[in-house]
């Protein structure tokens, strides 16, 4: 493995790291800037990805393991609607940034052990399946993109969910405030039509 994984791996984790923990404000640029960064990052590490054969296979593995962490990370991200500020807060504690510490630390061992610990069978493995060096970091490469992703659109959508929750029990109270007012103003009306008529 080059350095290539060990760059963008770390980059990802403080990226994450410093945008989520904490309260943080959901807005547009916080949610279009993965998609920025993968854009720009995946055409600078990418090795040439595999399209067919057991390395197809195995970036898909990893798109797909990287879609299902970013989903377990998001899960533990609160979201809500701040009514003063009229802006979607999000926060994330220890239990997120653990999450995201141990997944990227778990792909910098592979990556250090691929290369001191593990080689020599890792090179068997590669050999009979027929994977290349390249598809292998790919696949790694891959999985934390999707993991990014995984994370931002789960985010958007809790923000959406906050918002129109807000707008939902904001027309509630709005219905059941002028719900008495208005039958009160009815009854008054007929109650002045009756007097009317029984002075007539």
């Amino acid at each position: 493995m080059d350095a290539s994984t060990w760059i963008l791996n770390l980059i990802i984790l403080a990226t994450v790291l410093i945008s989520d923990l904490g309260l943080r404000r959901v807005g547009v640029m916080r949610l279009l800037r993965p998609f920025i960064a993968a854009a720009v990052v995946v055409p600078m590490f990418i090795k040439g990805a595999a399209v067919s054969g057991n390395g197809l296979a195995l970036e898909v593995a990893g798109v797909a393991a990287g879609l299902a962490l970013g989903i377990l990370a998001a899960a533990l991200i609160r979201v809500h609607y701040d009514a003063p500020t009229g802006r979607v807060i999000s926060r994330a504690g220890l239990g997120y940034a653990l999450v995201w510490i141990a997944v990227v630390g778990g792909r910098l061992y592979f990556a250090y052990g691929s290369s001191h610990v593990f080689g020599a069978s890792l090179g068997r493995w590669m050999e009979t399946s027929q994977i290349t060096v390249g598809a292998l970091t790919d696949s790694l490469i891959f999985m934390a993109i999707a993991m990014l992703l995984a994370r931002t659109g789960i985010l958007a959508v809790k923000a959406r969910t906050a918002t129109a929750r807000t707008a939902t029990a904001r027309g509630r109270q709005a219905e059941v405030f002028a719900g008495p007012a208005g039958a009160g103003r009815d009854a008054a009306g007929r109650g002045g039509a009756g007097r009317a008529a029984s002075a007539r």
